[in-house]
């Protein structure tokens, strides 16, 4: 009975070990996917910028449209780039959340195997149920 209660008390701790990997595998998966959508956010905004300084008309001259032309070209190509990073940061999310997924598997599991456990040791600790009473006496006593 002791190791039976010990192997519970196994089970138990692996269970708090196995929670405390899953809150680290959310909140990490969180972080990935604050930083996907900073990202996402801020290509869209660098390509509206872009777009906005491509369509524009101020040029007095020749220098100035050339200025204008490079920058929007600049922000044209910070917008590519922080796209990649996001297809990026998109893959390390899912990544994250695959983790994630599998860390609350293995909680799940240890978590059964302990409930199965404590059940087996309240049912050993149960009082056995008594059987039919055997009669006493004779047949005529009835």
């Amino acid at each position: 009975m002791k190791a039976e209660r010990q192997r519970l008390a196994r089970l138990q701790r692996l269970q708090r070990i196995r929670a405390i990997a899953k809150q680290s595998a959310a909140a990490d998966a969180a972080r990935a996917e604050g930083t996907l959508s900073q990202l996402l956010a801020l290509a869209d905004r660098t390509r509206a910028l872009a777009a906005d300084y491509g369509v524009q008309e101020g040029a007095m001259n020749g220098a100035a449209l050339r200025r204008l032309t490079e920058f929007a070209g600049g922000l044209q190509s910070i917008a590519a780039t922080t796209s990649g990073d996001a297809e990026a940061a998109r893959g390390v999310a899912d990544d994250k959340l695959v983790l994630l997924s599998s860390a609350e598997r293995r909680r799940a599991a240890v978590e059964e195997r302990a409930e199965r456990q404590a059940r087996r040791i309240a049912r050993a600790a149960e009082t056995p149920a008594l059987g039919s009473r055997t009669a006493l006496g004779t047949g005529l006593e009835e």
